[in-house]
């Protein structure tokens, strides 16, 4: 491992499997599969290790360049291994700072392994699935999936829609690249020239936009166009789409008046209940960079509580608000 371990900012290692299959490359996967005090990680978390490379971090640095010559022996010889660092661990020069443990899976994949064709194709139709191994057989299931042999669950990529054209806009469109999550940008009526970011650039009204971009809940929708009736077309449309968020930039003092216009064109209570509204986790953010950070923010706790009800059984449905067929653009 270098000095300045870059790759270990990666948490998803679907994009470092698939490149090592399109290269007819095994790889070693590893993943915590148990974890007990306070570690920075913990069950799910994973590396993957090729011949000469590897992403993903597991404890914040202490045990991964030792993980790697383990998978790298694994992807030798081809030999599932179970790991322990910290209590119980038989490798007594590697501790945890924490004083915690970690269980760790190690196995090889070949290039052509079913569960890589299933992860591709579950992330292109945007469904979460879980990862069952024991080290010797490898399957995927649909949806968040409790059992022994379930190591990961994969959702699909968080999306950004961003509507607006202001430097709030733009801030908030390069802090979600930031983030690695794929981002549009709708900017109704804008230059044909698309903007100096790696986003999808829509021009078209947003109802038009967000239709042809079918939000999910793994989609983020943010408002920032500082134009009452332009604001007040794309919350509709958002509202009464299956995003997974909805905010808009603007005052408190307006927010009255938003509300009762929304009600009166007919969206319903349960769908304005979703608005977060000043959008931002509320910081004391004045800046376009610092409002950006805490919208980013916002979605990552909102995605959590989402997530933590639907593992308690109060799962929030809304397939019935879907918007347009999904033939549309698509985020990249």
């Amino acid at each position: 491992m270098t000095d300045w371990y870059l790759d270990g900012l990666e948490d998803d290692m679907r994009p470092r499997m698939f490149a090592a299959a399109d290269r007819g490359e095994a790889f070693s996967l590893v993943t915590i599969v148990a974890a007990e005090g306070g570690g920075p990680r913990g069950p799910g978390a994973q590396m993957v290790v090729t011949a000469d490379a590897m992403a993903g971090f597991l404890s914040g640095g202490c045990i991964e360049a030792d993980v790697a010559i383990h998978a790298r022996e694994v992807l030798s010889t081809g030999e599932p291994r179970r790991l322990i660092y910290g209590r119980g661990s038989p490798f007594v020069d590697t501790r945890l700072p924490c004083g915690g443990r970690l269980d760790l899976l190690v196995e090889r994949l070949r290039s052509d392994d079913g569960v890589i064709h299933g992860l591709r194709r579950a992330e292109i139709e945007r469904r979460s699935v879980t990862l069952m191994s024991d080290g010797e057989h490898r399957r995927l299931a649909d949806g968040e999936v409790s059992a022994p042999d379930a190591m990961r669950v994969y959702t699909p990529p968080q999306r950004l829609v961003v509507i607006g054209a202001d430097a709030f806009a733009f801030a908030m469109v390069q802090q979600g690249l930031a983030q690695g999550w794929g981002v549009a940008l709708i900017r109704p009526n804008g230059p044909e020239a698309p903007p100096p970011m790696a986003v999808t650039y829509i021009r078209q009204a947003a109802p038009i936009a967000l239709s042809q971009l079918a939000p999910d809940r793994w989609t983020a929708v943010a408002v920032a166009t500082h134009d009452s009736d332009l604001d007040h077309d794309a919350l509709r449309a958002a509202l009464n789409s299956a995003a997974g968020y909805v905010g808009v930039l603007g005052s408190r003092r307006r927010l009255p008046d938003r509300l009762s216009r929304l009600q009166a064109d007919g969206v319903m209570a349960h769908a304005i209940s979703r608005l977060h509204a000043p959008i931002g986790v509320p910081i004391g953010a004045r800046s376009p960079q610092e409002v950006a950070v805490s919208v980013v923010a916002e979605i990552v706790q909102a995605r959590e509580q989402t997530r933590k009800s639907e593992a308690a059984g109060r799962t929030f449905s809304s397939a019935d608000l879907a918007l347009g067929d999904g033939s549309g653009p698509r985020l990249p």
